[in-house]
């Protein structure tokens, strides 16, 4: 069971570390496997540009729904869409 008195991380920190995760791999298996991974890293520099300019990009979507994640920058947001 999950102790609920941890505090759970905001999305943003979430994303940030997604988001590095997928940099990180795309740039090792650009350098071992192919440079044709870096199109990885062009699209995680798309999903966070989406997300500075529209408040929302696919993996916070997902995040906020799937993991019950809430946003620490956009808690007015969050509270009106629940």
């Amino acid at each position: 069971m999950l102790d609920q008195s941890l505090p759970r991380w905001p999305l943003e920190r979430v994303l940030f570390a997604l988001a590095g995760t997928m940099a990180l791999l795309s740039a090792g298996l650009a350098a071992i496997v192919s440079p044709w991974f870096l199109i990885l890293t062009a699209f995680v520099g798309v999903n966070q540009w989406l997300y500075v300019l529209v408040g929302a990009c696919p993996a916070s979507i997902v995040l906020r729904r799937a993991c019950r994640l809430r946003s620490a920058i956009y808690a007015d947001r969050d509270q009106v869409a629940a």
